[in-house]
C-alpha cells in the first residue's frame, strides 16, 4: 500500500487537469451556468474523479478553477480515516456538508468549517454516519488524470 500523498499535482498541473476534462466532455463552461444537477455534470466528475486518497473515501475535482483555488467534493465512510498528512502547497479549508469528521477530539458537523495552513499536519477520522465535504486548495491536491474508462461514480438523484 503506497503512503497517502495529498500533495501529487501542483496547482498548474490542477488547471490542466479540469481543462482535459472540459475538452474530452465538450463541454464550455463559459457560455453557460453548469449545476450539480446537469446531465454534463456528471461526466465531468467521472473525468475528474481523484485517486489519491485514503480508503474510506471518495473525491473528486469540480470542473472549474477559480483565480487561486480549486474546489473538490469528498465523501467519507462511517469510521473512515486520514492519516497525518500536510498540504505543503498551500492553506485549504474544508467545510462540512453533511455528516461529520471528527478532529482532535471535537466533533465538527454540517456547516462548520476548519481551516488548515500550508504545512500544517493534521488528521481525522470520519463519524458514525459518515461525512461530505467540500474542500478549497490553494494548492492542486489532486491524483492522477482520470480520463479513461474506470469506475463511475455513482450519484443519488432524488
Amino acid at each position: 500500500m503506497k503512503k497517502f500523498n495529498p500533495n501529487a499535482l501542483t496547482f498548474e498541473e490542477g488547471v490542466s487537469r479540469v481543462q482535459s476534462a472540459l475538452k474530452k466532455a465538450n463541454i464550455n463552461i463559459a457560455k453557460k451556468i453548469l449545476t450539480s444537477k446537469d446531465k454534463e455534470s456528471i461526466k465531468l466528475v467521472n473525468l475528474l474523479v481523484v485517486d489519491n486518497i485514503p480508503g474510506g473515501f471518495i473525491k473528486w475535482q469540480l470542473p472549474f478553477v477559480m483565480d487561486k483555488s480549486q474546489l473538490y467534493i469528498s465523501l467519507g465512510s462511517p469510521g473512515a480515516k486520514v492519516g497525518l498528512h500536510s498540504h505543503n502547497e498551500g492553506d485549504g479549508i474544508r467545510f462540512i456538508a453533511s455528516g461529520s469528521i471528527i478532529y482532535n477530539g471535537q466533533e465538527l458537523i454540517a456547516g462548520d468549517w476548519m481551516f488548515i495552513p500550508r504545512g500544517k499536519k493534521y488528521s481525522f477520522r470520519v463519524g458514525p454516519f459518515g461525512a461530505s465535504m467540500c474542500y478549497c486548495y490553494c494548492c492542486s491536491c489532486a491524483g492522477s488524470v482520470r480520463l479513461t474508462p474506470g469506475e463511475e461514480v455513482m450519484f443519488d438523484r432524488r
